[in-house]
C-alpha cells in the first residue's frame, strides 16, 4: 500500500501545483471539491471498513472456507456471484469487503465472481438502468453478461489459485 499511496500523493501535489500556477485559484476549488467529496464518501467508507473488520472478526474462518473458500468449488463460485449482484453501493463497499472476505480464508476465484457479479449485474444499479436505457436493453445486456462471473471466478481459481 505504502507505493500506491507515494504516487497518489505525489499526482496529487503535482496537480495542486498545476492549478496553483494556472491562476484563478483553481487549486482552491479543487479542494473544495474535494473536501465536499469527503465529506459525502467518507461515512460510506468508514462503515464498508467496520463491515469488513467484522466480516473477518465475526465469521468462523471454517464457515467462509465452507461456503466461499477455494474447496467450496462451483457452489463458492455462485455463492460469490450472487453476494457481489446483491452487494449495495460501490467500490467503497464491495472493495472492502472482499478484501475483508480474502484475509478470512475466501478463494481467490470466488472473490473474482464476487468482483465481477458486482460490476456486472449490480441489482442496486437495475432501477436506473433500466429507467435511462429501457428493459430491452437492460436485459439483453444481462443476458449477454450472465454467464461473465462464475466463469471469470473459475479462471482465477484454476489459473491462480491460492497466489493472494
Amino acid at each position: 500500500m505504502l507505493i500506491p499511496t507515494i504516487v497518489m500523493g505525489l499526482l496529487a501535489l503535482t496537480l495542486l501545483v498545476v492549478g496553483y500556477f494556472r491562476g484563478q485559484e483553481e487549486h482552491l476549488t479543487g479542494l473544495q471539491s474535494a473536501w465536499t467529496m469527503i465529506l459525502q464518501i467518507l461515512p460510506l467508507l468508514v462503515f464498508a471498513f467496520i463491515v469488513a473488520g467484522m466480516v473477518q472478526t465475526l465469521l468462523p474462518r471454517d464457515l467462509i472456507s465452507k461456503w466461499v473458500g477455494v474447496e467450496s468449488g462451483l457452489r463458492g463460485l455462485f455463492v460469490g456471484t450472487l453476494a457481489g449482484a446483491l452487494a449495495p453501493g460501490g467500490p467503497y463497499v464491495s472493495l472492502p469487503i472482499a478484501a475483508g472476505l480474502l484475509r478470512s480464508g475466501a478463494g481467490i476465484g470466488t472473490m473474482v465472481a464476487f468482483l465481477t457479479g458486482w460490476s456486472l449485474w449490480a441489482v442496486s444499479r437495475l432501477p436506473m438502468e433500466v429507467g435511462i436505457l429501457g428493459w430491452r436493453l437492460t436485459l439483453i445486456r444481462l443476458a449477454s453478461t450472465f454467464f461473465f462471473p462464475p466463469i471469470a471466478g473459475w479462471i482465477a481459481q484454476t489459473l491462480f489459485g491460492e497466489t493472494v
